[in-house]
């Protein structure tokens, strides 16, 4: 039994991960003719809730269970920490000023701004467990996967919670729009990591320390990875990519210039290109000038250019525009999920 899962690990690490999100792709094309679609929906979101608490915390613990935790990334800590306070902060500034330039104002200009803040948040658990590919990127890439759970999941509803209070909303909605399940993953996820590096630093156990039980770890969290990106592939839907629809997202479309397409033309140019262009340019400069390592550059420049998170559509309730929330979800998933494989893969030839 050991032997076969060895045998089959090779193919679900690695670089063959990536094409589980075309098979996902394809799978819910199929599934769509036979099933109707909003049950393939409710499916896969019940699969994400399942990735993300009983996979990705396990492949998290398993990659600090073999981490040597030092000052180098203790540093990276901090360099993650600044990032998504400037990619959070550059959210809410660019809301501002667009909510200005188009004469929103009361609730509606607060829904905007709310709306594209949240949306800075990015598909880390899934789309970039891809980067868990590398083994070069595991351990960087492992931490920014941990402290953006903590960001999306329960700092970033404490401020919506709070600008909530300040529009003088329910106390009640807004301490309890988000699921119990939710509230608690970045402490459930956090509990995971912690475990690992004591088992490591205080103990020194690695996963091969564990023999057998070890072996069923390593193939088990393996899973996580072609799992997410299918899970991925599954949200991208054919009837997003027609002609109209590309034409209303670029504003070639005039009887949609006035709709909650021109929210989700903003929230797609601050996370497809503003964001990134920022981040690329600070870290290049980082990296050039020998500030910071090679995977480094490469976890924080495909973070930058992940796409928005589908768990952004947990957030609702506080008050962030669903139809808007829901349209940059799937567009930037069908721009930048190419992207962020290509960098992968450029990268790999370096690392």
């Amino acid at each position: 039994m050991f032997e076969i899962l060895d045998d089959i690990l090779p193919y679900i690490s690695g670089m063959w991960t990536l094409p589980w999100i075309l098979v996902g792709f394809i799978l819910t094309i199929l599934f769509s003719k036979i099933i109707d679609g909003n049950r393939v929906d409710a499916l896969m979101k019940k699969i994400g809730l399942i990735l993300l608490y009983f996979f990705v915390p396990v492949l998290l613990f398993r990659i600090f269970l073999n981490m040597d935790l030092g000052f180098e990334q203790i540093e990276f800590v901090g360099i993650i920490f600044a990032t998504l306070l400037l990619m959070y902060i550059l959210a809410y500034y660019y809301a501002k000023y667009k909510a200005s330039r188009i004469g929103l104002k009361g609730k509606v200009r607060s829904q905007y701004i709310k709306t594209v803040l949240t949306n800075q948040g990015r598909s880390s658990a899934f789309i970039g467990s891809a980067m868990l590919a590398i083994p070069a990127f595991r351990i960087p890439a492992g931490l920014y996967m941990s402290l953006v759970g903590i960001v999306l999941f329960a700092i970033i509803p404490y401020i919506l919670s709070h600008m909530h209070k300040k529009e003088k909303q329910s106390f009640t909605e807004t301490t309890h729009a988000l699921p119990w399940f939710l509230r608690l993953y970045p402490w459930y996820l956090l509990a995971f990591v912690i475990s690992g590096i004591i088992l490591h630093n205080n103990f020194n156990i690695t996963i091969e320390d564990l023999g057998d039980i070890g072996r069923i770890l390593k193939f088990y969290s393996a899973i996580t990875i072609p799992a997410a990106l299918y899970y991925v592939g599954s949200g991208i839907h054919p009837s997003d990519l027609k002609k109209e629809e590309i034409k209303k997202l670029l504003g070639l479309n005039i009887e949609h210039s006035k709709d909650h397409w021109v929210w989700v033309r903003h929230i797609f140019l601050l996370t497809v290109l503003i964001t990134p262009i920022i981040i690329n340019i600070i870290f290049a400069i980082l990296y050039i000038l020998g500030f910071i390592p090679l995977s480094w550059f490469g976890v924080t420049v495909i973070n930058s250019i992940l796409p928005i998170t589908s768990t952004n559509m947990f957030l609702v309730p506080y008050g962030i525009d669903k139809k808007t929330t829901a349209l940059v979800v799937t567009w930037t998933t069908i721009i930048c999920v190419p992207i962020v494989v290509l960098l992968i893969y450029l990268f790999s030839l370096y690392l």
